[in-house]
């Protein structure tokens, strides 16, 4: 019989985002003259510009014909786009990436786990704190982790703060860490790592 991966019993209730978006409901519901300014996941603020619907268009009729359809693309993505990202998106600004650095993928969210199958059970990993919250969730699910506090901090991670006193940068581990997790800009705060920091 199949069994289940008991680290995802560990993970606490609810996701981040999803818990934000009951607050605030339930705030705006009780003040309904309050005017919110919603930073929360999902909020853009502008529609998709006429150059991305042209594209999306173009590439909906190409995947309808059978002359044209591609099916999946290559594992790392089209070379096309991936050539396109290295040189509108870095070489354009100074920044010397190939495009043989570069790799398409599904988001972030997968990415994250996944990179975790590479890495051993044992490294010690570090994360800023407060951080993107899908970096935490997955070292849970990996077993990376220990069970949750009465804070909700879990046992075997290192939670680096990041506040106002240390100007929104953490601090260098002072025990020894395998894995750091630098999440800037950090969510939720918005700040930015300088490049003298990251040295």
């Amino acid at each position: 019989m199949a069994s289940i991966n008991d680290n995802y019993l560990k993970l606490k209730a609810g996701y981040l985002f999803p818990e934000i978006a009951r607050r605030v409901n339930t705030f705006a519901e009780a003040n309904p003259d309050a005017k919110l300014i919603k930073l929360g996941i999902g909020d853009v603020t502008e529609p998709l510009p006429a150059a991305c619907r042209t594209a999306i268009i173009k590439a909906v009729e190409e995947m309808g014909d059978r002359a044209t359809f591609k099916g999946y693309g290559p594992e790392q993505g089209y070379p096309w786009l991936r050539e396109k990202i290295a040189t509108q998106d870095f070489q354009s600004r100074g920044c010397e990436i190939e495009a043989g650095e570069i790799f398409i993928s599904d988001g972030s969210k997968c990415d994250s786990g996944n990179i975790l199958d590479i890495f051993g059970k044992d490294n010690k990993i570090a994360v800023t704190d407060p951080v993107y919250p899908v970096y935490v969730d997955t070292n849970v699910m990996a077993g990376h982790t220990g069970d949750a506090n009465d804070a909700g901090k879990y046992e075997g991670l290192v939670y680096l703060p990041i506040t106002a006193e240390n100007n929104f940068t953490a601090e260098i581990p002072s025990q020894k860490v395998d894995l750091i997790y630098l999440c800037f800009p950090n969510n939720p705060t918005g700040a930015t790592a300088s490049k003298d920091y990251l040295k």
